[in-house]
């Protein structure tokens, strides 16, 4: 006899699963939607182990850093990692150890280790339209051009560098020229906005620090032409000052609004100093009158022997013979004095464009020869050159003034 107390409980029914709602009938029968791949920007990068690879110097990379070097050559390879290596001695300079620091040299051979770095991206197919709107227009500059250099002639009114309130300028121009490597032209020396000619552009860093060298050394012969208002006297002389910045130049610049016009054109242009004053430095000019309409105005033709700011500006108007249409210099009593006299002022038929010129540079070439250029006379001077019966071909007597 079975105990009922003992007699587990029977198991619950199972219960039936509820019927679900039938979905409504499709009119068409479902299609698997297409997986899209990533644009290519949206990839995971592609990882390329290298070997050991011992890479040479260019000359171009003379004298650069070692971890540039490396940034240059492996964009992608992290500054720690290349520090690690370093420590370690994977990495060798002329099969010594090196730290990232270390400067290096053209011919020497720096031993890479194997490392892992993202595959190269895939150049553009094509630059942007201002890029190369850009590298049309420094071609249409160029007055000479090899493997190392091209010698440009700047218009008036581009600037050649950045700065406040400048969007367009020429350094910014240059980055149109760039290789496949990110390589791009570097400017040699720097014009005023307002100076048009001759400006040379070095194509690789290397070819830039040499020119830079040349100019340094006072090689590079410099001639500027320039229409003054007065006729100077001497007609050949030697201009000796020091000059100093003014107070809203450089580092010191001054907010816009804070001075009236004539106050702020005052204090944005270069001053006569005295030796030993701060911030003075010291400048040299020569020039000699090429052709003159006197008593109202001359032909200059300058020789500058050292590299100031507006050196020939204020030169210019230091001898009481300010450049026409200079917008800075040649504002004091006598100037407007002169301006007042029908005798002695400038037509009004001449632009009010700044009348300077990069006329000439001449210079050894880092590779054997000389570079000679010559810029022809921008249209705002050349119309005033015809209206005062000047001949541009005539002989320039700065070719014989002094060389120091």
């Amino acid at each position: 006899m079975i105990n009922p107390r003992k007699q587990k409980p029977a198991a619950p029914a199972a219960r039936k699963p509820k019927p679900k709602p039938m979905d409504k009938p499709l009119d068409k029968p479902a299609v698997a939607k297409k997986v899209l791949p990533k644009p290519a920007s949206e990839k995971e990068p592609v990882k390329v182990a290298t070997g050991v690879q011992n890479l040479a110097v260019t000359e171009d990379e003379d004298g650069m850093r070692l971890d540039r070097w490396f940034k240059r050559r492996f964009p992608t390879l992290a500054l720690s990692h290349l520090a690690k290596i370093c420590r370690k001695g994977e990495v060798r300079l002329d099969g010594k150890r090196v730290e990232t620091a270390s400067r290096i040299a053209a011919g020497q051979s720096v031993r890479v280790p194997p490392l892992s770095v993202d595959a190269p991206k895939a150049p553009a197919v094509k630059k942007p339209a201002q890029s190369e709107a850009d590298a049309r227009a420094i071609k249409d500059m160029v007055l000479l051009e090899d493997r190392d250099l091209m010698v440009l002639n700047k218009p008036f009114g581009l600037a050649v560098q950045g700065g406040s309130g400048t969007k367009i300028h020429l350094d910014g121009m240059l980055a149109s020229l760039a290789n496949e490597r990110g390589e791009r032209p570097v400017l040699v020396h720097r014009l005023d906005r307002d100076t048009s000619g001759v400006l040379l552009i070095a194509k690789t860093r290397k070819m830039a620090a040499d020119l830079g060298e040349i100019f340094r050394s006072r090689s590079a012969k410099k001639i500027y032409w320039a229409l003054v208002e007065g006729v100077p006297k001497p007609s050949q002389g030697r201009i000796s000052l020091y000059l100093a910045k003014g107070e809203a130049m450089g580092d010191n610049r001054a907010p816009r609004g804070r001075h009236g016009m004539e106050e702020r054109r005052d204090i944005e242009k270069m001053r006569v100093a005295k030796h030993g004053d701060e911030d003075a430095q010291h400048s040299l000019t020569y020039y000699a009158i090429v052709d003159k309409l006197s008593p109202r105005c001359a032909w200059l033709s300058m020789k500058p022997m050292t590299g100031r700011t507006h050196q020939l500006r204020a030169h210019a108007e230091a001898i009481d013979c300010p450049i026409v249409g200079d917008p800075k210099y040649g504002h004091g009593d006598e100037d407007r004095r002169r301006r007042s006299d029908p005798n002695r002022n400038i037509p009004d038929g001449v632009d009010k464009k700044l009348h300077l010129l990069a006329r000439r540079l001449i210079l050894p070439h880092p590779r054997g020869g000389v570079v000679d250029v010559t810029a022809p006379l921008p249209a705002h001077m050349k119309r005033s050159w015809e209206l005062f019966g000047f001949d541009a071909s005539q002989y320039d007597p700065i070719l014989d003034a002094p060389e120091d």
